[in-house]
């Protein structure tokens, strides 16, 4: 059987795993992201002891060059990960593996994940957010990932920010008070002294919390017009979350988006995944077989 090797690289952890889907993982691994060198040269080591490989997928935390005519293509570029910026991603891994090799970012691959296997299968236009240690989107628009100039940037949308309700500043590096800024795990963190898991339901953090995802996702509706948005990452298994965004939606519309998804049934249109925390990996496989059916 034609195995897959998938990298889910992420700001805090890398996961790596080799198999065909959700049914057919024949082995996984999880380490901590720490120096390109050392976390890359674990990851080529663990693919190296499990046999021979068609291709390998990269979903990767960024911003990335995506491009394959661009000569950065597969680097990490402007990443406030320390260390990280300007890595050659895809040329570590193909100088280690002569097969083809898939990349994008970790949001776009695991959306495609979703698309494939998940909350996403047979639809053509969604969106995958991830709410965790960063925000971030990956978006499918007609049955293609989204890619323009570089990739969708959601995590770092710029809100309403009402300065009464929350005095807090932010803490994105770039833009202080973008949506990664004040809605991540660790914006919940600053702001409120602790760790978003250890809030009561109650606490009005998920208030806060809801408006702003909630603005985030009426702007996404109206420029993409999604046909679903699957929200997932560490701060979304906070499950309080969903209905509040569900209603927030619904009264940011106002009713100016008339469709039956919206005004019927919100609780189907905005979800967690299916995937849970397996997308990303998953959808690393899913980019390592289209690389491989494209011959990249």
């Amino acid at each position: 059987m034609t195995l897959f090797g998938g990298i889910e690289a992420g700001g805090t952890k890398f996961v790596c795993a080799v198999g065909t889907g959700p049914d057919d993982i024949r082995t996984e691994t999880r380490f901590p992201t720490t120096t390109p060198d050392e976390t890359l040269q674990q990851a080529i080591a663990f693919f190296r002891a499990h046999g021979e490989l068609a291709s390998i997928g990269i979903g990767s935390f960024g911003p990335v060059d995506p491009n394959p005519e661009s000569p950065t293509f597969g680097y990490i570029t402007s990443t406030p990960k320390p260390g990280w910026a300007h890595t050659n991603f895809v040329g570590a891994i193909s100088t280690e593996f002569d097969i083809p090799i898939g990349f994008d970012t970790d949001v776009n691959a695991a959306a495609l994940g979703e698309h494939r296997w998940g909350a996403a299968q047979g639809l053509e236009t969604f969106i995958y957010l991830t709410v965790g240690t960063g925000i971030g989107g990956g978006a499918m628009v007609e049955g293609n990932l989204l890619h323009g100039v570089m990739h969708p940037e959601m995590g770092h949308t710029l809100l309403p920010h009402d300065q009464e309700r929350d005095p807090f500043k932010g803490i994105c590096p770039f833009h202080g008070n973008c949506l990664e800024g004040l809605a991540s795990g660790p914006a919940l963190e600053a702001r409120w002294g602790a760790r978003a898991e250890t809030l009561p339901d109650d606490h009005p953090a998920w208030d806060l919390e809801a408006t702003y995802l909630a603005y985030a996702l009426v702007n996404y509706i109206l420029i993409i017009a999604p046909q679903r948005l699957i929200l997932g990452g560490g701060v979304m298994e906070q499950t309080q979350l969903f209905p509040l965004i569900r209603a927030k939606v619904h009264a940011l519309l106002n009713s100016y988006v008339q469709v039956p998804e919206i005004i019927n049934d919100i609780e189907s249109y905005i979800i967690p995944p299916v995937l849970v925390k397996h997308s990303g990996v998953l959808g690393s496989i899913a980019l390592a077989e289209l690389a491989y059916q494209r011959g990249a």
